[in-house]
């Protein structure tokens, strides 16, 4: 018997037969279960999702980073597919488990109509590698709250070895295959794994990063002197041998492979890139629109977006042109923090401010809240230079972990004031954070909703609540609201460049020149924003094709409804189911239209 069809037997003799009689209750709470334990064999496969979960299974292992591993992966998600259709049938289950039955359908259909492009991606570029992401992983999720947690964080620096060996070999391979990360990459990720190294034990000055976070974690364990002195003497081993070969290992590949490089492209310069960049925009938008459709999307957007910039250019009296009100604002004193530890400090308090006016006002515009308490951070300086703009990190499963809205502040003379509000609306409140943090919290649906997610949904999401912030009052100044749109206007310009890039071959330089033209962002920015769209082809277009439906449908539901129509209702409807692709949230706010006019 192959290992698939083990698995398919493992599965369907894991579920009770249903008999046609039992009622759809019934069916459901049985679907539930089975959902629940695929999603759990399939995080057994991940002990960093684990970790991310707040779990301590697997706490002493890092990922397989094999095509090895990914081949398992996907082999598993099809038996389980195929045991969930077999036992179960759509017409029996209510509507709510219906979307679940489909959801889970759909997250198999998409994953095998990608797995042949997934040698296309690369592990390691400017927009993060596993030199980055193991720290941040162990540095962040990892807790210690035993002398057995302190030994598997060391026993996961043994095992970052093994990790960087076998992504070193992947790049080798992908290089061999004529598949080389643009030129762009390599520098920074180079510096980034360099950077780790800083610091003891490996050389004599104060303590790195990661021997910093060790102690500190261990210093607050209670347990004897000698067992204390004994762990950090075992991390320090760890980190001197087998840690650091990995990292030397890791950067000697990267080595090897930049002088490969040819320049800066698209996907459209890889193998079957075309096809490649089709798959990533149905990923990205769950929508069939073309890279011609979301191109001339773009355009309308970044003109429309314009025409609401020139209004408050007038509003502020500044008589030049647009392009010079953004060279004023991009380069303004009065915009800028200082470049200190003192003005990092302001920015984050700044944010922190922002994010308690969004709280005070969301019972508002809100029925529910979530839970999980939300941080701002900057991001740490051993990853400033591969790191996004600003993210947000989800909280852990058991909420012991809050969720945290990140910002990189490597270069605080490219950072402007003007955009902290509306960047802090998208990443922390009413954004990410009431999204994600909040389907955490659902009840009722599986595992794989709760912790799972759509990018169009998610970052459309993310993107209309900056202009929902500005329905709650948060933009104080016109300023505030001109940086807003600035923000606005770079998500629309993502679908312009992301497509120009992939599809219609624009150069790095062409892209940058777009990009400035049409928003105040700092050069910083705009040129960590366009390698990014050249490392993650797709992922940029996510954001303004989900703001784009979300605002599509709350204008439906506010003419269908008129009075009837409640803010916290709408936002109820769109974030009780979670994450779902686009189509399907049009189903749910229908109905939920349907339900209001009865």
């Amino acid at each position: 018997m192959t290992m698939g069809k083990a698995i398919i037997g493992l599965l369907v003799s894991a579920v009770p037969v249903l008999s046609a009689a039992a009622p759809a209750q019934t069916q459901d709470a049985a679907l539930l279960a089975f959902l629940d334990r695929a999603y759990d064999e399939q995080v057994a496969l991940s002990p960093e999702t684990q970790t991310d979960l707040g779990l301590k299974t697997n706490y002493d292992r890092l990922d397989d980073y094999t095509d090895a591993a990914a081949v398992r992966a996907r082999a598993l998600v099809a038996a389980q597919t195929k045991a969930m259709q077999a036992r179960f049938k759509p017409d029996r289950l209510s509507e709510n488990a219906r979307v679940s039955y489909r959801l889970f359908e759909y997250e198999n259909a998409r994953a095998a109509d990608s797995f042949r492009f997934r040698r296309l991606s690369f592990p390691v570029s400017k927009s993060g590698s596993p030199a980055g992401s193991i720290p941040a992983l162990l540095i962040n999720n990892h807790r210690i709250d035993s002398v057995a947690d302190a030994q598997a964080y060391v026993a996961r620096l043994r095992d970052t070895e093994r990790v960087m060996r076998d992504v070193a070999a992947t790049m080798r391979t992908q290089a061999a295959a004529g598949i080389v990360p643009n030129k762009v990459n390599f520098g920074p990720a180079r510096s980034d794994a360099q950077k780790v190294l800083v610091g003891a034990p490996f050389d004599s000055g104060a303590d790195s990063t990661l021997m910093a976070d060790f102690r500190k974690k261990v210093s607050a364990l209670k347990a004897p002197v000698a067992t204390k002195t004994r762990l950090l003497a075992d991390a320090r081993a760890a980190l001197t041998g087998p840690f650091k070969r990995g990292y030397t290992t890791l950067i000697a590949a990267i080595d090897a492979v930049e002088p490969q490089s040819k320049g800066n492209f698209g996907v459209w310069a890889l193998p079957d890139g075309a096809a490649y960049y089709a798959d990533r925009l149905r990923q990205s938008t769950t929508t069939n629109l073309t890279a011609d459709e979301i191109h001339t999307i773009g355009l309308r957007q970044v003109a429309a977006i314009r025409a609401e910039m020139e209004a408050i250019k007038r509003q502020v009296g500044f008589t030049g042109t647009l392009e010079q009100f953004f060279d004023y604002i991009r380069t303004g004193p009065q915009f800028k923090y200082p470049n200190t530890d003192a003005g990092r400090e302001q920015y984050l308090a700044d944010a922190r401010a922002v994010i308690a006016s969004v709280m005070a006002k969301s019972p508002q515009y809100f029925r529910v809240l979530p839970k999980a308490k939300l941080e701002v951070r900057a991001v740490e300086k051993w990853r400033e230079a591969t790191a996004a703009t600003a993210f947000y990190n989800q909280p852990s499963a058991d909420g012991s972990r809050p969720g945290i809205y990140y910002v990189n502040l490597v270069d605080m003379m490219q950072t402007q004031k003007v955009q902290v509000p509306g960047i802090a609306a998208h990443e922390g409140a009413p954004g990410h954070h009431f999204q994600i943090a909040r389907q955490q919290e659902l009840t009722g649906i599986p595992k794989f909703r709760r912790f799972g997610g759509y990018g169009a949904y998610a970052e459309g999401w993310g993107l209309y609540s900056e202009r929902l912030a500005d329905e709650m009052g948060i933009y104080k100044t016109p300023y505030e609201r001109f940086g807003m749109l600035s923000a606005q206007a770079w998500r629309a310009i993502r679908l312009v460049l992301d497509t120009g890039i992939h599809s219609k071959r624009w150069t790095r330089e062409q892209s940058i020149a777009y990009f400035k033209a049409n928003s105040s962002v700092s050069d910083t920015d705009i040129a960590r924003e366009v390698d990014r769209y050249f490392n993650w082809p797709g992922q940029a277009t996510s954001y303004m094709v989900g703001q784009l439906k979300i605002a599509e449908l709350r204008t439906r539901a506010e003419k269908a409804l008129g009075p009837k129509f409640d803010i916290r209702d709408f936002h109820e409807t769109v974030l009780r189911q979670g994450s779902l692709p686009l189509d399907v949230l049009e189903e749910q706010v229908d109905r939920y239209i349907a339900e209001k006019r009865r």
